[in-house]
């Protein structure tokens, strides 16, 4: 992406040349004093004004639709260092390096940093090195990275944060030990961050090179075909089999076996476990329930980035209430399982009429490129199930027993206060806590945090009444970085829709998934207004997550505020045949829950009805 900031071309009239400057922009009723909950290196900094603001930054909602507390920020942070390392020191990909993050006013912006051309070119014969050995070995490095993930995910549930003791076991004494209890309780939360850190270094191992094998078919495709839409290329690898769907599958599973064995009533129960526990055929269902539970079970109703992020294995409520909507769906005698084999028909057919078109050696070439994109391509979603939700919710799970550890020994007023502290505060807190028990004192942060995390959290809820611009400072006056494009969906003509007046009209973005639908909005800001979507409706979002997927056969199309054509809403909505246009910058804002409206997921737009 051009960092220069200059006027983007083809204005229209009621647009705007420039978004605000995170310098100028004022700070909500309520949240003064913001700045100070968040690591200084994550900020706007004014000695960096000049840099910050000849550079484009626009908001990842697609990741952080919310405002984040200030331990959240161990996501943005480690994601940019970690996407960075790959790009830059690792495979050395020649567009693109890392990408900036900054927190501002509680949202996350980032800002490519780009690889000048002539960089680039000197780039590409060691990254075809690189990445070509991973490609050419992939199946083989890819099974031995499931096996260094779940390594990790047992690692991170053996860390205990326990109450001390009142004194060390005399059997110590016999063996010499020389150390306390709190030299695990310390070493367990630095434990805790090197593993959460681990696991982020393997997120971003394989990702970026299917993205980078998805490119490259794109832009031959491209060449080869000037007119082929980007929808057409995104049709040739779809219909893969992908474990970021089997926790959705087993739902279904388990909704067919209810109305198999008749448990329909018992799931209706206000203990609906227990009572099919005493139902015919209940231990059964029961068995296959808790073949499923392990490990498809790990997996959140948000998207694995916040600390109350909901999971399934710690609220049976949420698949309970998915298992008893797919069993009503099949009692009303409808289809629940997604039509594969027509994505996969559809998928034939196009690739082969496009593959009609070259000549002998182009064909050959295409049938690589599509080869290899293809057989990359179902990592593109699945490490977000090994990553953000399996590994992310056992994280997340042993921060708050941390943060419980410290509420009862009176930290702060909230069993999970300690969110609204920086992990570098965490590890400060934690030292005072082990100091005062070694001491046999009153630790200091009983009085000092109380009052502090009150603070913080009434500048968070301030900061949270407000939502954040589309993006910051003056666009470029073209958007070329090809990740940007493909992910977030941040288009030239999408970042000038985005400054032209909301209530102008209709609204336009990516054509993420093919299909026209008309119905009622329904406005979801996160998981937890899920359950107010009706049959029919049209689910309009910041952002959609893939584990949102059980609702799906309840609506009629997606639209979502950002997002590009590899973004997790459009494959999972093409995966689904459901609707969807990404990438529009404000609909959750300017749509109204009830409004009609028409979605046409092939040509990107969103019409308002009334």
């Amino acid at each position: 992406m051009a960092t220069q900031p200059r006027t983007a071309p083809g204005r229209t009239p009621g647009s705007r040349r420039s978004f605000p400057s995170p310098y100028e922009q004022p700070t909500p009723a309520g949240a003064e004093g913001w700045r100070s909950l968040y690591p200084y290196h994550v900020l706007f900094q004014p000695e960096r004004r000049a840099e910050d603001e000849a550079k484009f930054w626009f908001c990842d909602s697609q990741h952080w639709p919310a405002v984040l507390k200030p331990f959240e920020t161990v996501g943005p942070e480690l994601a940019a260092k970690c996407l960075g390392q790959f790009n830059t020191r690792y495979f050395l990909v020649p567009p693109a390096s890392g990408i900036e993050s900054r927190v501002h006013l509680g949202y996350v912006y980032l800002s490519p940093v780009v690889v000048p051309p002539d960089e680039a070119a000197a780039r590409v014969p060691e990254f075809l090195r690189r990445a070509g050995y991973y490609f050419e070995h992939w199946d083989e490095l890819l099974d031995n990275w499931k096996r260094k993930v779940r390594t990790t995910i047992e690692e991170l549930e053996e860390i205990r944060f326990t109450a001390l003791p009142h004194a060390q076991p005399y059997e110590e004494i016999e063996r010499g030990t020389g150390l306390d209890a709190t030299d695990a309780l310390l070493d367990g939360y630095d434990r805790l961050l090197a593993l959460c850190h681990r696991a982020w270094q393997y997120h971003f191992e394989f990702l970026n090179l299917g993205y980078a094998a998805y490119l490259d078919l794109f832009r031959a495709c491209r060449q080869w075909f000037p007119d082929i839409p980007d929808q057409g290329i995104a049709t040739m690898v779809q219909g893969v089999d992908m474990e970021l769907f089997r926790p959705d599958d087993e739902l279904k599973r388990l909704a067919k076996l209810a109305v198999e064995l008749g448990l329909e009533h018992p799931l209706t129960a206000p203990d609906p476990l227990a009572a099919i526990t005493r139902a015919p055929g209940g231990r059964e269902w029961l068995a296959a329930w808790e073949a499923a539970r392990d490990p498809w079970f790990n997996f959140t109703s948000g998207n694995g980035f916040y600390s109350d992020d909901r999971y399934w294995r710690d609220d049976s409520s949420l698949p309970l209430g998915y298992v008893r909507d797919y069993v009503r769906r099949l009692l009303r005698g409808e289809d629940i399982d997604r039509r594969v084999a027509a994505l996969v028909s559809e998928r034939d057919r196009v690739t082969a009429e496009y593959a009609a078109l070259l000549d002998s050696g182009q064909r050959a070439d295409f049938e690589a490129k599509l080869r290899l994109a293809r057989q990359v391509y179902p990592y593109v979603e699945n490490h977000n199930f090994y990553i953000e939700h399996w590994t992310m919710g056992v994280f997340w799970r042993k921060v708050r027993q941390l943060s419980a550890l410290l509420h009862r020994a009176g930290f702060w007023p909230g069993e999970n206060d300690l969110l609204y502290l920086t992990r570098d505060e965490v590890r400060g807190a934690l030292f005072d806590f082990a100091a005062a028990w070694a001491q046999g004192s009153v630790p200091a942060g009983t009085s000092y945090w109380p009052p502090e995390t009150q603070r913080r959290r009434r500048i968070v809820d301030a900061l949270a009444s407000r939502r954040p611009d589309p993006a910051l400072n003056r666009p470029p006056e073209a958007v070329t970085e090809p990740f940007s494009i493909m992910l977030w969906g941040i288009t030239s003509e999408r970042v000038q829709s985005w400054l032209t007046d909301p209530a102008a009209g209709d609204l336009t973005g990516m054509a993420a998934s093919p299909g026209v639908a008309d119905g009622a909005a329904r406005i979801i800001r996160s998981p937890a207004e899920l359950d107010l979507v009706q049959d029919g409706e049209i689910l309009v979002a910041p952002v959609t997550a893939p584990s949102w997927a059980p609702v799906f056969g309840r609506i009629r199309a997606i639209v979502t505020d950002i997002g590009g054509v590899m973004s997790h809403a459009a494959i999972v909505c093409r995966e689904y045949s459901l609707p969807a246009v990404t990438g529009t910058g404000t609909a959750s804002t300017v749509i109204r829950t009830g409004q009609r409206i028409r979605v046409d997921g092939t040509a990107g737009t969103v019409t308002l009805l009334d």
